[in-house]
């Protein structure tokens, strides 16, 4: 049993091209809750000064993102998915400084189509 479902199996779309859809297995999921840190957030500060792209938050919302998808990739190999469909994200600010971010989306099994 895989570890977790690939990256090329995750699509947005309702639909994988190629593959036909066997079973649907439900929703799955994948929750990070993240704090900024005090020297992040003091550099990110100074970067808006200079303006342009915040990098230091750009790269903690990249790598929380990717932290979600990865788990629910997980989660949907716990539960026989070889693939997800209408993949999508959520974020929610839990309180001042502190995100939850959800990946979420339709695990099923698919086959290819010959």
């Amino acid at each position: 049993m895989p570890v977790r479902v690939e990256t090329m199996m995750v699509t947005t779309a309702t639909e994988l091209p190629g593959y036909r859809i066997v079973r649907n297995i439900g929703i799955v999921r994948g929750i990070i809750v993240r704090s900024r840190s005090l020297l992040g957030s003091i550099g990110a500060g100074l970067q808006t000064i200079i303006g342009g792209n915040i990098t230091l938050f750009t790269q903690l919302c990249e790598k929380t993102r990717e932290d979600a998808f990865e788990l629910m990739m997980q989660h949907a190999a716990e539960h026989g998915a070889n693939a997800i469909i209408a993949m999508r994200y959520d974020v929610t600010e839990v309180m001042q400084g502190v995100s939850e971010v959800l990946a979420y989306g339709t695990a099923v099994v698919v086959e290819r189509i010959s």
